[in-house]
C-alpha cells in the first residue's frame, strides 16, 4: 500500500491576492498532479521491491524536482503565465507572449518559484531582486514505519508576494562558497502576508489516502 496526499481544501486563502490572472485552482490542481506523479512512481516503485522515491533522492535533488515540477504544473494550468525557456532564466514563469520565444535571461514579469522543507518558507537565492517570489512547503515522511505505510511528499504552505531587493539580507559564504540572498524579518513577514495555503496554521498534520497496488 501507498499513501497518497491529498490537498486540504480548508487551508486555502479564502481571499488571495493572486497577480497574472492566477486563481486558486490552479495552485491546487497543481498539487493534486504532483501528489499524482508521486504516488504513481511510488505505487510502481513499491511493487518492485524498491524504495519510494521520497526515500532514494538526496534533499538538495528533491527540491530541484519539485521545483520544476511546480513550474511546470503551475504553467499547465495557468491561463497567462508559461515556463521561461531560456535556461537558468529568472523567474521561472514569465508571462506569455511579453518576451521574444518566451524566453529571457531576466525578466520582470513573472513569479520566481522556490521550494524548501523549512517552516515558513525563508530560502535562499541567488540574489537580491524585485520579483514576484512563491516559495512551496513541502514535507517528507521518512519516519513512519513500516516503510510502505509512509506518506509521499505533500506541501503544507504555499507563500506569493511581490518583494523587493531591500527586503534581502546577503549571506556571507566566506572565498569558496557562493553568496546568496535570504529575505530579512521584514522581508520574510511581507512574504507570509501573501499566504496561499497553510495546513494548520503551518503546523505538521497528516491526511491519507489508501491506494491499492
Amino acid at each position: 500500500m501507498t499513501k497518497k496526499s491529498l490537498t486540504d481544501k480548508t487551508a486555502f486563502n479564502p481571499d488571495p491576492v493572486l497577480p497574472f490572472a492566477l486563481r486558486i485552482s490552479d495552485f491546487e490542481h497543481a498539487m493534486l498532479d504532483i501528489y499524482d506523479f508521486f504516488n504513481d512512481v511510488n505505487t510502481l516503485l513499491s511493487s518492485k521491491g524498491l524504495r519510494r522515491l521520497d526515500d532514494m533522492m538526496r534533499p538538495a535533488a528533491m527540491s530541484g524536482l519539485i521545483s520544476d515540477m511546480v513550474t511546470a504544473s503551475l504553467a499547465k494550468f495557468s491561463r497567462s503565465l508559461v515556463e521561461n525557456r531560456h535556461f537558468n532564466g529568472h523567474p521561472d514563469l514569465i508571462v506569455r507572449g511579453k518576451y521574444a520565444g518566451d524566453s529571457v535571461a531576466s525578466g520582470l514579469e513573472g513569479i520566481e518559484i522556490k521550494t524548501t522543507r523549512k517552516t515558513g518558507g525563508a530560502v535562499d537565492t541567488h540574489g537580491a531582486r524585485a520579483q514576484w517570489m512563491c516559495v512551496f512547503v513541502y514535507e517528507i515522511d521518512n519516519i513512519t514505519e513500516p516503510a510502505s505505510e509512509r506518506q509521499s511528499m505533500r506541501f503544507t504552505e504555499i507563500y506569493l508576494a511581490h518583494v523587493e531587493e531591500t527586503d534581502f539580507r546577503k549571506n556571507a559564504r566566506g572565498t569558496l562558497g557562493t553568496r546568496t540572498a535570504t529575505l530579512h524579518r521584514k522581508g520574510i513577514a511581507k512574504l507570509r502576508a501573501g499566504w496561499i495555503y497553510l495546513e494548520n496554521n503551518g503546523k505538521s498534520t497528516t491526511q491519507t489516502a489508501s491506494v491499492k497496488n
